[in-house]
């Protein structure tokens, strides 16, 4: 099988959609989440979707497979909260290394299903890492600026049991993203690179940042160009940005990224932005039009959906695509 740093010189690769809004289709209860292993387990666990690789396995091997049938490249393991830091919300800790490992197993066994069928179009499964709900650059107390309620090394140690979960599970690149505070992306990375070290391989790595809001900078204050400076020092596959914004908000920003750096460029935005209602009402028709101008502007080598898209707008820019050479890394001075 081609690896993935052959595929993306040749075409440019469609990442999935949002998991989240797949599982929102199951309406499953409190029981489902717990399954019987969890039943009498002491906190509530209904929105632990992390939990479902567990006791719905099923159902996310058919996310999975929902996505590549729509002409996905990659998909991302079902662990965007797959920390002991995140697991802390509900007393589950102990199951980290469960977690990354299964839900890697499971995105793995469907890309292989894949592959397999038509090996010309190799798929490929990236171990999601996602931001943990603390920040390492700011307090999350007003009164007292100086607190941090995580330190960067309690960090690093939980990453780096997720990561060696989704190298174990199967995985063929990990995508670190959704990044609001750069500082806490440097731990993932510095965790990444110790594993690597360790375990003496080289998985590909991909960074993905988001863009809070029309200021153009992180949650954490950067601008494109400070972020994209804060993380270059690690080889990386791809960086990129996602999440926050709409496909049509986020493109100025991918501009600037693109120009700036020879790291082969990601975009996965959301469905436009939020209604009243807090829910994503761009169609795939819409999402693929903006995203054309991407292709137009040579902008993006991979790209895929965040919050609020499902396979019907992921099929839409797989379409697309085809029509579109990647972007070429231009060497900077």
């Amino acid at each position: 099988m081609s690896s993935i740093r052959e595929v993306i010189k040749k075409r440019i690769l469609v990442l999935d959609g949002a998991m989240g809004t797949m599982l929102q289709r199951y309406n499953f209860t409190e029981a489902d989440f717990r399954g019987d292993r969890f039943k009498d387990y002491p906190t509530a666990l209904k929105g632990n979707n992390d939990l479902l690789s567990l006791t719905q396995p099923n159902a996310i091997a058919d996310v999975h497979r929902k996505y590549f049938e729509a002409g996905a490249d990659i998909v991302e393991t079902n662990t965007f909260s797959g920390t002991t830091i995140a697991m802390a919300d509900y007393d589950m800790e102990d199951l980290v290394y469960e977690l990354n490992f299964e839900s890697a197993k499971i995105a793995k066994y469907v890309a292989t299903e894949f592959t397999n069928k038509n090996p010309e179009k190799p798929r490929f499964v990236a171990g999601s890492i996602g931001p943990t709900n603390r920040t390492a650059s700011l307090s999350p107390d007003v009164n007292r600026p100086e607190f941090r309620a995580v330190t960067f090394d309690e960090l690093r140690i939980a990453y780096k049991q997720q990561v060696e979960a989704l190298i174990d599970g199967g995985v063929d690149l990990l995508l670190v993203e959704t990044i609001f505070d750069t500082l806490n992306a440097k731990a993932a990375l510095f965790a990444i690179e110790e594993v690597k070290e360790e375990q003496n391989i080289d998985i590909p790595i991909m960074v993905s940042g988001t863009i809070t809001d029309a200021s153009g900078r992180t949650l954490s204050g950067q601008t494109v160009e400070a972020f994209l400076t804060s993380i270059s020092h690690v080889p990386l596959l791809s960086v990129g940005f996602n999440c926050a914004l709409g496909a049509k908000q986020l493109q100025p920003y991918l501009k600037r990224l693109s120009s700036q750096t020879d790291f082969y460029t990601s975009a996965h935005p959301n469905a436009g932005l939020p209604n009243a209602f807090g829910e994503y009402d761009q169609t795939p028709e819409e999402m693929k039009n903006l995203i054309e101008a991407y292709l137009k502007d040579d902008l993006i080598n991979i790209i895929g959906g965040c919050c609020g898209t499902n396979p019907e707008h992921i099929k839409a820019i797989a379409q697309v695509v085809k029509n579109y050479k990647p972007r070429q890394i231009k060497q900077l001075a």
